[in-house]
């Protein structure tokens, strides 16, 4: 009797555990946006500054390394994307830009709380450095 009851909670945990994100859905950037060059050179420097916004805005939900494990990342309704994989960094630096800045669902716009624009450009090529 005890095995059929942790079965049966078993099925239930993971019955719920299969809703608690809903799956990504496709975020279709402007063609204008997407082709948007990265003005800010991809250096030292910038990577830096980039992995300090990092730290103070987007590690909560994405994680650290950029794996969407943040400690608030539970609490969204869809899991942040694990930017190491290829499907993240094939994405053009315009659209990384875009998305950053404008925000969708559980994503924030961050134009207001980075109001500079070579900060999210910053932000873009630390994002560059999570790659597998």
């Amino acid at each position: 009797m005890k095995h059929v009851i942790t079965l049966s909670l078993l099925a239930v945990f993971v019955f719920a555990a299969s809703f608690t994100f809903m799956p990504n859905k496709p975020w279709p950037v402007p063609d204008k946006d997407a082709k948007k060059a990265n003005p800010v050179k991809n250096d030292a420097a910038s990577v830096s500054a980039g992995k300090a916004l990092w730290s103070q805005h987007c590690s909560s939900c994405h994680g650290k390394t950029g794996l969407g494990d943040g400690s608030k990342a539970a609490q969204l309704k869809t899991q942040p994307d694990d930017m190491s994989k290829a499907a993240f960094q094939t994405q053009s630096d315009g659209s990384l830009f875009y998305k950053v800045s404008e925000g969708r669902d559980d994503m924030p716009s961050f134009k207001k709380k980075i109001p500079d624009a070579e900060d999210i450009w910053n932000v873009v090529n630390y994002m560059r450095t999570l790659k597998k």
